[in-house]
């Protein structure tokens, strides 16, 4: 019995410590989130160097409009726009699909885990993976899944732009939530990325 009780307070002290070891969480009573992915499962957690900048690509303010001009809101009327959180939230829905839909080389310099890679250029021949089914006038999206597209931050047209072209093949706007910020804004909050293999 004392040694399951050892065993037992030395696991809570082992958690408390990891708890205090952790200052940056995801939200008050949200300190990491592990997400399944193609490779496994990957905790998210906020960067813990509270002096951390990002810098490069990540860091630049401004760029050339067009083609890189701020996004509206939303892209297209019955959309919802989403934030860190409310993504998390579908990362974690086995039901549900997180889209980077940005071209490959973006793409290849890291994405948010949990991410199925489908390029904005490619997203109208793929709604098979967000559950669609072809028929004879094109595609049958009355089963289509729950999904969440993001692409570089409120820059960037590639996720509106497969937003617009899903919901044109008659995929139904309230299945589809916009993460608005992207990879800029998920990278600017210290969140977990990963390199995707190959």
């Amino acid at each position: 019995m004392r040694l399951i009780l050892a065993i037992v307070l030395g696991m809570g002290l082992a958690s408390g410590a990891f708890a205090e070891e952790l200052k940056v969480g995801i939200g008050r009573d949200l300190p990491t989130v592990e997400v399944p992915t193609a490779s496994g499962p990957v905790t998210i957690q906020r960067e813990q160097d509270t002096a951390h900048e990002i810098t490069g690509e990540w860091a630049r303010t401004s760029r050339e409009c067009p083609p890189f001009c701020i996004q509206p809101m939303s892209p297209a009327e019955g959309v919802t726009t989403i934030g860190e959180l409310e993504l998390i939230a579908i990362l974690q829905d086995p039901e549900a699909r997180v889209v980077d839909s940005r071209t490959q080389s973006w793409y290849q310099n890291g994405t948010i885990p949990g991410a199925l890679h489908i390029p904005y250029t490619e997203v109208v021949d793929r709604l098979g993976e967000l559950g669609c089914e072809v028929d004879f006038d094109g595609w049958d999206c009355s089963t289509a899944r729950k999904v969440a597209l993001f692409c570089n931050g409120l820059w960037c047209g590639q996720s509106p732009t497969a937003i617009r072209a899903m919901i044109s093949e008659g995929y139904p706007a309230e299945q589809i939530f916009y993460y608005r910020g992207g990879m800029q804004s998920w990278r600017l909050l210290g969140l977990t990325v990963v390199v995707p293999k190959g």
